[in-house]
């Protein structure tokens, strides 16, 4: 494995989100000086944190799966996840409600699923979601420290045993197929393959190997922490500064000092500069390319993944038939995909992820009142509505989202918002993502795994990139890997850092009390 050549003591980490922390950590339990610079007042990155007249906000992802590979980053400085933020299992991870008006519950544990789905569709699919299940365990296991939890410097690393049996398990044929091999019942399929939404592709044109998402959620469970998603950076950040850190908020980088190939110092916005040794850049790719002062050097240009409306609305009463997390798929499948990644329309008939975290945390409104997170995916700017079109489409779909989930059963949603919040690709675009998606770099055969944007950088010798543009992907187990291997590329080991102390778990009394330490 290729890693940054000459003297590594001390490394500035660009960007405070999760990749940049979780690099951090690593860097840190290997012995390193660490400064990490955000230009934010404080840690997250998009998983950040807004106060909207009491409610607050999470400003990024709402979905927590495999948070082992969080406290990964904590062990290496001897911390726990576990013991700083209090994780509670979601059961169920999902409700799927449909456009028949039928509704199931996705439970993580194998025989209430089974239960759930005989009831739902009859011992046949019970079955086959007992083989599928099976199926999904051994796709994991065949992907995760080779293909996912690797770094890359040819593609030639992909010609290892895993590789055939990758393949063995079908996973170069078609998700939806593939799926479909398991379940006959459309309704079922949807729920374990609308994953592949997150990696850009409809699931007839992603490779069943992405289905690995599908495990990350119905089988090795979602979990919501306590105080919202933006508790982990917030103790993330919390356990790099105890651990030595130098942590700068309000600190945008301007400019990197670069000569003969080599960064030298970072230079802030005001006027200070940082000496360093390496630089990680965890900032969006179109920022740390700019700081590079080049472009990547590809044979065609990068495709993004489809983009998202977000509606946050602070209620004053919530709806009996949701759970923490609801998917509302409508009748359309095909050609949601089609309008998504396509043919660059807004859903005819859309489906949408609904979070309801109050359900676990009230604390996050004011007395009596609920909070919810309405997720739309909707076409990116390169292929849908340009950021200036959503200045006056963005409030005309917020009222046509409102009246959809109206009458998918949240009756007089519109007269229960006493706040809102809408994000749109005009804002995703302002933030800095490239084609106004928030899920940056698209999961093509083409831009994944080594044929993924590097994260060491041809020209300059001690810059890495971190984050879900570069290895391995978009996701926050990906991106938490993603500073990990970052870390690596620094510190010399292929696999985990070492570790500055011992790992402390949780006590098991603090397992009883709601926190739950799947390791």
């Amino acid at each position: 494995m290729r890693t940054v050549p000459g003297p590594t003591d001390h490394i500035v980490v660009v960007g405070a989100g999760l990749s940049g922390l979780s690099c951090a950590l690593h860097l840190l339990g290997a012995g390193r000086r660490v400064t990490v610079v955000e230009r934010d007042a404080g840690p997250g990155g998009r998983a950040g944190r807004l106060d909207l007249g009491g409610f607050q906000l999470d400003t990024g992802p709402t979905v927590l799966t495999m948070p082992h590979l969080a406290d990964e980053a904590f062990a290496a400085v001897g911390d726990s996840l576990y013991a700083r933020v209090e994780l509670i299992a979601l059961d169920p991870a999902y409700r799927a409600n449909f456009a028949d008006g039928s509704t199931l519950d996705v439970h993580t544990d194998g025989e209430a699923m089974e239960e759930e789905v005989r009831r739902f569709a009859g011992p046949t699919q019970a079955a086959g979601y007992r083989r599928l299940r099976t199926w999904l365990e051994r796709l994991h296991r065949a992907q995760m420290r080779r293909f996912i939890d690797a770094n890359f410097d040819s593609p030639f690393q992909l010609l290892h045993p895993d590789l055939a049996r990758l393949a063995a398990l079908g996973g170069f044929g078609r998700l939806d197929r593939r799926i479909g091999r398991f379940l006959s019942d459309p309704r079922l399929r949807r729920v374990f393959t609308f994953q592949a939404l997150y990696a850009g592709v409809a699931p007839a044109r992603a490779l069943a190997a992405y289905a690995v998402i599908a495990y990350m959620d119905t089988v090795a469970g979602v979990w919501f922490p306590k105080g919202g998603m933006h508790a982990l950076p917030r103790a993330m950040a919390d356990a790099a500064r105890d651990a030595g850190a130098d942590l700068r908020w309000s600190a945008e980088v301007n400019t990197l000092e670069r000569p003969a190939g080599r960064v030298r110092a970072v230079h802030l916005a005001t006027g200070e500069r940082i000496a360093c040794d390496a630089v990680v850049l965890s900032c969006e790719l179109p920022s740390a390319y700019r700081l590079m002062g080049r472009s990547p050097r590809r044979p065609v240009r990068l495709r993004h993944a489809p983009s998202a409306v977000v509606l946050h609305a602070g209620t004053d009463r919530t709806w009996p038939g949701l759970a923490h997390h609801t998917l509302s798929f409508g009748t359309a499948w095909e050609r949601t995909f089609d309008e998504l990644t396509r043919t660059g329309r807004l859903m005819s008939d859309p489906s949408l992820l609904i979070t309801r975290p109050t359900a676990h945390d009230p604390a996050l409104a004011p007395p009596g009142k609920h909070l919810h997170y309405v997720l739309a995916p909707c076409p990116n700017t390169d292929v849908g509505p340009s950021t200036t079109a959503w200045r006056t489409l963005g409030p005309r779909y917020r009222d046509d989202l409102a009246a959809t989930l109206e009458r998918r059963g949240l009756e007089h949603f519109r007269d229960s918002v006493q706040e809102e919040l809408l994000v749109t690709p005009l804002d995703w675009a302002a933030q800095g993502h490239a084609a106004g998606s928030p899920f940056s770099v698209s999961h093509t055969f083409a831009q994944t795994g080594p044929f993924r944007p590097r994260n060491l950088v041809s020209g300059l010798d001690n810059v890495v990139l971190a984050g879900c543009g570069t290895t391995p992907g978009v996701g926050v187990p990906t991106v938490l890997i993603s500073g990990k291997l970052a870390a690596a590329r620094v510190v010399g080991s292929s696999r985990r850092t070492p570790s500055a102390a011992p790992v402390r778990r949780a006590a098991p009394a603090a397992l009883a009390g709601g926190v739950h330490d799947p390791s």
